[in-house]
């Protein structure tokens, strides 16, 4: 090999290098990798994705290692000449037809089950229908009474403004704030009914491990739960395109304990009875 070969390789590995040093130890994966999720479907999910993630991973070393391996071996300067005759192997394309179609199948047997499971909502103890507009989600606790819109927060949507002169670095959770979040117990079983007014919107919290489109005319349904020790806020976002404002639709689900959630929607079912008594007076 030639200095100058020398001297450009050995650059290229100290950029390498370097840029790998520079690079947080774990904060570049956790931006690029999907979150574990805190129910147990999205972690058998996020299980499911980091096993297909090292299959493919596995495969694609090998094939394009052998890819590289050949044409680093028997390149021209090197001699090499083509074989004008096409060769034939029996067992060896058999092996590789064979093989690959054995990995599909083992990767095919546990995904049907998560996809079936993912589909199972029946044993769901609570039923929300929630509606897309353009831009706000309307969510209906079914057989209550109790339902309302959720949009962005009123200091985000301030700030958002042209000229608001408002500073967002200003605003908490700028963009990410509802007015009006949606409640839902931990350690429940919930039932998602998707629709939508206008355009196709997707109902999507990532800490939840599923989304669904919301279609006018259609109704798509899946279910989420929290775990019990994880009350808390969690967020998302719409994520189907629909319209000018797509992306000031957040999404904030705030899961509360089972008796703190029964408080809860206690009051917002007398609240709700107490409006209805008000407009047939």
């Amino acid at each position: 090999m030639s200095i100058a070969k020398r001297m450009l390789m050995r650059s290229a590995v100290a950029g390498v290098l370097a840029a790998l040093a520079t690079m947080p130890a774990h904060a570049g994966w956790d931006l690029l990798n999907m979150p574990k999720g805190v129910s147990e479907l999205s972690r058998e999910i996020y299980d499911m994705h980091m096993i297909m993630l090292w299959i493919c991973t596995v495969i694609a070393v090998f094939t394009f290692g052998a890819m590289i391996w050949a044409m680093v071996r028997f390149r021209k300067s090197k001699g090499a000449v083509a074989d004008g005759k096409m060769l034939h192997n029996a067992r060896l394309e058999a092996a590789w037809t064979i093989v690959p179609v054995l990995i599909l199948i083992g990767m095919a047997i546990p995904s049907v089950e998560k996809l079936i499971k993912i589909e199972d909502t029946s044993g769901s103890e609570l039923t929300i229908k929630v509606t897309g507009y353009q831009w706000q989600w309307h969510y209906e606790y079914l057989g209550t009474g109790v339902s309302f819109f959720s949009r962005l927060a009123r200091d985000s949507d301030a700030a958002r403004q042209k000229r608001s002169g408002i500073d967002p670095r200003s605003v908490e959770h700028y963009l990410l704030n509802v007015d009006k979040p949606l409640v839902v117990p931990t350690g429940t079983k919930i039932r998602m009914l998707l629709t939508a007014n206008d355009v196709i919107h997707a109902w999507w919290v990532p800490d939840f491990g599923m989304k669904r489109d919301a279609i006018p005319g259609f109704i798509n349904e899946m279910w989420i739960s929290v775990d019990e020790d994880k009350p808390g806020t969690y967020r998302g976002q719409c994520a189907e395109l629909c319209g000018a404002d797509h992306g000031f639709m957040p999404i904030v689900v705030d899961a509360k304990p089972p008796a703190e959630f029964r408080a809860w929607l206690e009051q917002q079912m007398a609240a709700a009875a107490g409006s209805r008594l008000a407009a047939t007076e």
